[in-house]
């Protein structure tokens, strides 16, 4: 999920200058987009068929919410209600607060049930906890991705230590995701900056770990995946070129139509990434990959 306040939001739009792009320049190839909610925020449920058709995202990953999370997103119910309102245009994961101890029996019933994954796991546990090694041996027995949301010292915590899970669960599919995912691929982060400003300093952890592990992925959305993207343009350029099989797109944006309507800052999440994204890709078949093909083949669907 965005958790850019709306203000900081407009800062960070306003300091990189990212140029809109009109509809009409937007490439025809299919999107993926696997980040979004219904509900999200204030926004009705429907109008993310607004906001998917407006970029002509051909598949939609819905990522529920319980617990905390239930005020912001809907809940696995609701989504899996969606999902079937709309066949052939959503998928979606699943989600439970590791902490229950329903936590594995609820998600085990929602992967049996057509979720074909795990996340977004955004809960107050650390990323090495027992409450997550159950989920993770459960994605390695179900043979589904996790997505996870890094947060300093708020959610998924101890980030430093994420290396030890990745040897633990050699055929588990990770997703990382958020601030405190993509404020380490640069080395000299200061934690407690969510949302960090300058050049890149080369030999974060973000970027050593997309290099070191195969079943290791990147989630490219929300204000956090875009402040990456152009907080330093040519570091990223060669960023995108070493990890380009391991980016995956997604929006996490809470607008109403796909233009910034309904929300205060008018400011499209989506629209914004596709436009930094193809200036940054190398060349077409890259940005194709980044935005279908990656995630598609990740998650096992038909072309």
């Amino acid at each position: 999920m965005n958790d850019l306040s709306r203000r900081r939001f407009l800062q960070v739009a306003s300091a990189f200058a990212v140029a809109r792009v009109p509809q009409e320049q937007k490439a025809p190839d299919p999107l993926l987009d696997l980040h979004q909610h219904t509900p999200f925020n204030n926004r009705p449920r429907d109008l993310v068929l607004n906001h998917q058709a407006h970029h002509r995202v051909k598949t939609t990953v819905i990522l529920p919410g319980e617990g905390w999370m239930l005020k912001i997103v809907g809940g696995n119910r609701d989504c899996a209600a969606f999902q079937a309102a709309h066949a052939g245009q959503f998928v979606r994961f699943a989600s439970a607060d590791p902490a229950e101890s329903r936590a594995i029996d609820f998600l085990r019933g929602n992967i049996e049930r057509g979720a074909i994954g795990i996340g977004e796991m955004k809960y107050h546990v650390a990323v090495d906890s027992p409450e997550m090694h159950r989920v993770y041996k459960l994605a390695e027995e179900t043979t589904v991705p996790v997505l996870l949301h890094f947060e300093y010292e708020t959610f998924n915590t101890g980030f430093e230590r994420f290396e030890k899970v990745l040897k633990a669960y050699p055929k588990v599919n990770f997703i990382g995701h958020a601030q405190t995912w993509w404020g380490n691929v640069s080395a000299d982060l200061d934690p407690l900056d969510l949302y960090p400003k300058g050049r890149v300093k080369p030999g974060g952890l973000t970027d050593k770990l997309l290099g070191d592990y195969p079943n290791l992925y990147a989630d490219l959305s929300a204000g956090s995946g875009l402040n990456a993207m152009t907080r330093d343009p040519e570091f990223y350029r060669g960023f995108i070129a070493r990890h380009s099989s391991k980016l995956l797109w997604g929006s996490d944006c809470d607008c109403h139509d796909g233009k910034g309507g309904g929300i205060r800052n008018g400011f499209c999440l989506a629209e914004q990434s596709l436009g930094i994204l193809r200036k940054l890709a190398p060349d077409a078949a890259t940005f194709r990959h980044i935005v279908y093909g990656n995630a598609s083949q990740l998650l096992k669907l038909k072309s």
